[in-house]
């Protein structure tokens, strides 16, 4: 069953119960204003009588034996020369009748009333007259209308209602309705499908955390796809020049100098650093990469990365300058992977900022929202060629470039952010990126202390 139609039923259910519930509880309440009314006219006759018959049944023992002998006074006969009653056992059973008015006419239009003894019902007794039929038959007739007027109201309040609640549940769920083309088609493979945003109601969150799943799987796709032939690509090119010189190894027939080893030694070293970058980035993504924390200074971590690409840096006419803010500047982490981290994050910078430009280094202490804890945030200015803000969001991805025409030599292999944002991460911090074509970029990491 459709959701549409289970709202239609679950509200037609409840139009329908409560319209009954009003005409159930509106009749019983006038069918009870209305007898009371009738049985206010004669409650004191009814009372003479009720006492009359009550003091016989408990100078009687509690027996209706010889009830037929009671004598009702002249005075009440000459008062009520019309009246009519009839007296009932709580079995039904006539114990006495009076009047010239048929035992019908008498249970059917006379006002009734409960004789009663030590809180006990005794008997029942029917008392009746012109007036009292008339009111009774008026009291009926109205009791009749009220009823047929309850169920007609009710019967077109439900047909309206059900209108109504027909046209809000194929209303309510038409968001829904135009959502589920869009599921269909994502699960038979079209990632990236967008549905329409027409409300901006919990439908319309819906729709627009939909759009971003599909979004999101469309990138996983991309990257799975690419994945293999970016493996393949990194792994072709080593693979090609170890076998062409094999192959012209074997085809010479001479003695292999130990010089001529030296590509094919270099070639295997870069199908290594591949292959450890792959094992590594498996590990950190899997939660699983080997941690050894230890105090370290992060200033001090990086005066020996910034000696280690000064050489390129003065070869490009790039100054490095180190400024530390704070005095806390000591975390709890695993200086070989931080080393690796920012040794990449300081390695691009020199690679992408032109002759004669700088790179600057801050290190600062920035207060957690709670205040509670705190991170050591690490910022990495450059002033180079900056980044494309469509290629921003993409950055951090396996094998992502963002000039496909780099060559393998120029570029690397497209590994070194995937593996600094994974093991910052596993550091428990965060690595972000800003930058503007033209006017550099600039990489945050913040680590907890």
């Amino acid at each position: 069953m459709s959701v549409s139609r289970k709202l239609f039923v679950t509200m037609a259910s409840f139009i329908v119960a409560m319209g009954l519930i009003y005409a159930f509880v509106t009749q019983i309440v006038v069918r009870d204003s209305l007898e009371l009314m009738v049985e206010t006219t004669r409650r004191k006759e009814i009372e003479e009588l009720s006492n009359l018959f009550a003091s016989y049944y408990e100078k009687n023992n509690g027996s209706w034996d010889g009830v037929q002998q009671v004598h009702v006074s002249k005075q009440f006969w000459n008062s009520h020369q019309s009246a009519s009653f009839v007296l009932l056992s709580p079995e039904k059973k006539r114990l006495y009748v009076a009047g010239d008015a048929s035992y019908q006419t008498v249970t059917m239009f006379g006002i009734r009333s409960s004789v009663r003894m030590a809180g006990e019902t005794i008997a029942f007794l029917y008392y009746y007259d012109p007036e009292v039929a008339c009111i009774s038959k008026l009291r009926i007739g109205i009791l009749d209308s009220v009823t047929f007027l309850l169920f007609a109201d009710a019967t077109v309040f439900a047909l309206l209602s059900l209108l109504i609640a027909y046209g809000l549940s194929k209303r309510l769920t038409a968001p829904l309705r135009l959502l589920i083309p869009a599921i269909d088609r994502l699960g038979k493979g079209e990632f990236g499908i967008q549905a329409p945003v027409v409300t901006k109601d919990e439908y319309g969150k819906v729709a627009k955390a939909f759009n971003e799943m599909s979004k999101q799987l469309q990138r996983a796709e991309n990257v799975r796809r690419n994945l293999v032939a970016d493996v393949a690509h990194e792994l072709r090119t080593p693979l090609t020049i170890i076998r062409g010189k094999l192959d012209l190894v074997q085809q010479g027939g001479r003695p292999i100098e130990p010089e001529s080893l030296l590509p094919l030694q270099d070639e295997l070293i870069r199908l290594t650093r591949l292959v450890d970058d792959l094992h590594q980035l498996s590990l950190a993504e899997a939660k699983k990469l080997p941690l050894e924390r230890k105090p370290t200074h992060i200033p001090a971590l990086l005066r020996r990365i910034i000696d280690r690409i000064t050489p390129d840096a003065e070869r490009k006419g790039i100054e490095i300058t180190l400024t530390c803010s704070t005095d806390m500047a000591t975390v709890n982490v695993d200086p070989n992977r931080m080393t690796q981290v920012l040794l990449n994050l300081l390695v691009n910078s020199v690679r992408y900022t032109p002759s004669g430009g700088n790179v600057s280094i801050t290190v600062e202490e920035e207060t957690a929202r709670n205040e509670e804890s705190g991170f050591l945030r690490i910022t990495i200015t450059d002033t180079g060629i900056g980044i494309e803000p469509e290629h921003l969001p993409f950055l951090f991805d396996r094998f992502y470039r963002t000039d496909e025409a780099r060559t393998r030599n120029s570029g690397g292999m497209g590994l070194g952010l995937a593996i600094a944002k994974e093991f910052v991460l596993a550091h428990n911090g965060t690595i972000e990126v800003e930058s503007s074509p033209g006017q550099g970029t600039t990489f945050i990491v913040k680590l907890p202390y």
